[in-house]
Parts: C-alpha cells; structure tokens; sequence
C-alpha cells in the first residue's frame, strides 16, 4: 500500500494551494483520512480528518481557511488551504486507515502515510 502527496509549493501570505493525497495498492477499503503538518522545530499534528461517510474534522488554527474533502471512487483525499499565513509553513503529511480482507476473508489494518509534501508561506 503505498500513499502518494502532491501539491505543496511556495505561495504568498493570503494565497491559497490543493493537497492531494491519492492510496494505492491492495486497498478493500479506507476508513479515516487525514493531513498532518509538521513546523521545523515542532512535532506533527492534525490537520483535519474525513470519516468515510464525509464526517469532518478540523484544528483550531485551520477551521475556516482549510478544507478537507476526499473521492472514496479514487481513493484520493484533498485538502484546499485558503488564506495561508507564514505560520501554516510545513510538511504536510496524509494519513490513512487502510483495510484489506485476506484472502480467508480475514480483515487487516494497515495505517498508511504519505512521503509529505511541503508547503511553504512567505510574508
């Protein structure tokens, strides 16, 4: 199973950017999906998260300027960032909780991540 990010970039103060987030591999189906950031210096921390019926979660410093939405058809979760701010500078990490079924039909859990994808906001 394997998580490919794209996205990030260099973008002014106020811009915005699109996250993407794409699983591959031998996928029966993706619970929970989330992007994670992590500042230099800092340690990771949630984003926002996505149930699979669309349920959404958001942290404080980003309800209202990020968006996350997901493609359960592509295996694909997205996240829009609005309004940045220098201090929105990170590694964007996405995160998946990924379940296979065995061929004896056994399910197993396999929690993915991304290689990250850097996002960076000047002032």
């Amino acid at each position: 199973v394997q998580l490919q990010a794209s996205g990030g970039g260099l973008v002014q103060a106020g811009g915005s950017l699109r996250l993407s987030c794409a699983a591959s591999g031998r996928i029966s189906r993706i619970d929970d999906m989330g992007w994670y950031r992590q500042a230099p210096g800092k340690q990771r921390e949630l984003v926002a998260d996505i149930t699979s019926d669309g349920s959404t979660n958001y942290a404080d410093s980003v309800k209202g300027r990020f968006t996350i939405s997901r493609d359960n058809a592509k295996n694909t979760v997205y996240l829009q960032l609005n309004s940045l701010k220098p201090e929105d500078t990170a590694v964007f990490y996405c995160n998946a909780a990924i379940i296979y079924y065995t061929d004896s039909g056994t399910p197993v859990a396999l929690p993915a991540w991304g290689q990250g994808t850097l996002v960076t906001v000047s002032s």
